[in-house]
């Protein structure tokens, strides 16, 4: 039987927000299938515990500890993957942060960390590394850049406005950046999940709203970090030719 995840041998991926969550769950399954992946986050230690692992079960992982929000950081941590891997074919944007209030609450310091995160932050990685990905379309190989958005982009949830507004931005460059990669065959893929088990949940230091999120999930069945890394090693297993674009995944209860 073909493997349907053969055109992930001997790739070479970066994963953002590789210390836990979709992240993590992505480097594993892509390593799984024959793809050397670089690992980066700001957690050394909990990337130096995923590289173990995936090193154990037979594939290949670098650690590159680094911040998205500092710019010397993102270009520190590309020289790391060039200088160890060369140049990467597969991008995966998964770091993200979640930090849902009120408006009226006025709190700017969780505005601006997840605008430098969720936005600047996707955008330095980009910038970084679109061109090794034109490079590797240019010499006839897959490239595939993925951002994970969510389905906040374009349904609005009370007090999570801001949150809403930085996955708006990044799907609305996902779709923009299309415009630009796709004739340099270059593919662009945004996934919008809906409610996920992730450690994004954690981070909400509202007691009532994290209160509704525990809730959500029991009534819901959220989706697993695994779903999510799946799809991703779906789509860019895919020929070449091909760009699922758009991907929208929702637990089967969430409207």
């Amino acid at each position: 039987m073909t493997n349907p995840y053969e055109n992930l041998n001997a790739r070479t991926a970066l994963i953002t927000g590789a210390a836990s969550g979709m992240g993590e769950a992505t480097a594993r399954l892509l390593a799984a299938h024959g793809a050397r992946v670089a690992l980066l986050a700001r957690r050394a230690d909990r990337l130096t515990e995923l590289a173990a692992k995936i090193e154990a079960d037979g594939g290949r992982a670098l650690v590159v500890p680094a911040d998205l929000t500092d710019q010397a950081s993102v270009d520190a941590a590309a020289e790391r993957v060039h200088t160890a891997f060369g140049p990467v074919d597969l991008v995966v944007n998964a770091a993200g942060v979640m930090l849902p209030n009120p408006v009226t609450d006025g709190r700017a310091d969780e505005w601006q960390r997840m605008l430098d995160t969720n936005v600047t932050g996707a955008l330095r990685v980009i910038r970084a590394f679109v061109p090794d990905l034109t490079a590797a379309a240019r010499a006839g190989r897959t490239a595939d850049l993925v951002n994970i958005s969510s389905i906040g982009a374009h349904v609005p949830f009370p007090n999570y406005a801001v949150y809403g507004a930085t996955k708006a931005a990044l799907t609305y460059l996902s779709q923009s950046l299309r415009t630009e990669l796709g004739p340099l065959d270059v593919r662009v893929t945004n996934i919008e999940p809906g409610l996920t088990d992730t450690e994004l949940a954690s981070h909400v230091d509202n007691a009532e709203l994290s209160g509704q999120l525990d809730g959500m999930f029991e009534a819901l069945i959220g989706l697993t970090s695994h779903d999510i890394a799946d799809l991703i090693a779906y789509t860019t297993s895919r020929p070449r030719h091909v760009n699922l674009r758009q991907v929208i995944a929702l637990p089967t209860r969430q409207a």
